[in-house]
This record gives structure tokens, sequence and C-alpha cells, in this order.
């Protein structure tokens, strides 16, 4: 008190008021989602693997984690419902033609385009880049749009012949939609008829 030269505090120095809430960029979030292994934040390379939650994986991230399960590991809650390999589907995916990725980066100073997507639907053509809702097949692993398996209705995957049910169709990263709407999991609702099991009309 006193010999600080006369300066008064002002209120806003002393009361502290309500922290902004951080909002969250919906493109950085889809990029992650889309282009980066859930487990290791590594980026997305081939083989490249799914859970029933639709997440995606590096299969060598899922494999190193079945294999090293320390409770250290902060990211082992991502995949802490992977019990086995058996738990994981191998995707396979359609490349998309129009990306380029590292071609003509010989000196490292290429911006890379995140929002150009490395694969797309084998069907429709649509990128897989968070965009439009993409489901794989549990069965044979095959990748497609929801708006292709929708508008081409038939009961064997479009790519490989393997006939296919219903509950093997499984959103890629629709865990946020789908608990928004009070679904548990990630499957995708192919039929006109209402399903109440899954809450969806």
């Amino acid at each position: 008190m006193g010999c600080d030269g006369g300066t008064i505090p002002k209120r806003h120095e002393l009361v502290k008021g309500p922290k902004k809430v951080e909002k969250v960029d919906k493109d950085a979030e889809l990029v992650a989602q889309w282009n980066y292994c859930t487990l290791s934040q590594e980026i997305l390379r081939r083989p490249i693997v799914a859970c029933e939650l639709g997440r995606l994986y590096n299969k060598d991230a899922v494999i190193e984690f079945l294999l090293d399960k320390s409770a250290e590991k902060a990211l082992g809650k991502a995949a802490s419902h992977i019990k086995s390999i058996k738990n994981v589907t191998e995707l396979r995916l359609s490349d998309n033609p129009a990306w380029e990725g590292d071609k003509g980066n010989t000196k490292g100073d290429k911006h890379d385009d995140l929002q150009r997507a490395r694969f797309i639907c084998p069907v429709v053509g649509l990128e897989m880049n968070g965009r439009h809702r993409f489901c794989f097949l549990r069965c044979c692993g095959c990748v497609f749009s929801e708006r292709a398996l929708k508008e081409i209705k038939a009961e064997v995957c479009h790519t490989c012949g393997a006939a296919f049910q219903e509950d093997d169709v499984i959103v890629l990263n629709g865990e946020k939609a789908a608990s928004e709407a009070g679904k548990g999991n990630g499957r995708l609702c192919l039929s006109l008829s209402p399903c109440r099991h899954l809450g969806c009309t």
C-alpha cells in the first residue's frame, strides 16, 4: 500500500470475467477425423482399418496398441473397445485421381490441400472429406458414400459382389451424429420402414 507511484487498480484488472467459450473450427475437426489415425494421431496410410464405431485407424497403430496395453497411454481411451484385431475391419478404399499428394513436391514447399480428399466413392464419385457421409461394409470392408447405398438399393456390394445385410453397414466417423440422434452405435438404417431400435425414421 503506498510508495507505489500512486497507481490505482481498475475494476477490470482485479475482477475476472466469464471465460470465453472456445469455438472448435469445424474444418480443422473434419480434417483431423478423416486424415489422421484416431489412435496414433499420424496421417492415415494403408492399410487403414475401422472399428464398430466407425473410427479410422492405421492398422499398425492398432497392432501396437494391442501388443502394448500400458495404462499410461492417454490415447488408449479412443481404442479401449478394441480387444483383438478381429474387432476392426480393413477398408478397401478407392483412390481419388484428382488428389496429387506429394507429387511435384520436390522442394518441400508445396501447400497440402487438405480439403481435397485422398479417397472417393467408387459409385457416385463423392470425395471422402467429411462433407458427405460414408459407410463401410463389415463383411468385405468396401467403402461407399451413403448416397450410393441409398440410391442403388442392392443386397450385394457394388464393388466386390459380396452379399450383405443392413447390420453390416457402419457409418464412418458418424458417432457424433449418431449420439445426437439417440443411436448408440454407428449403424446406418437403409430401409424405408421405421427402425425403432435405431431411433431413425
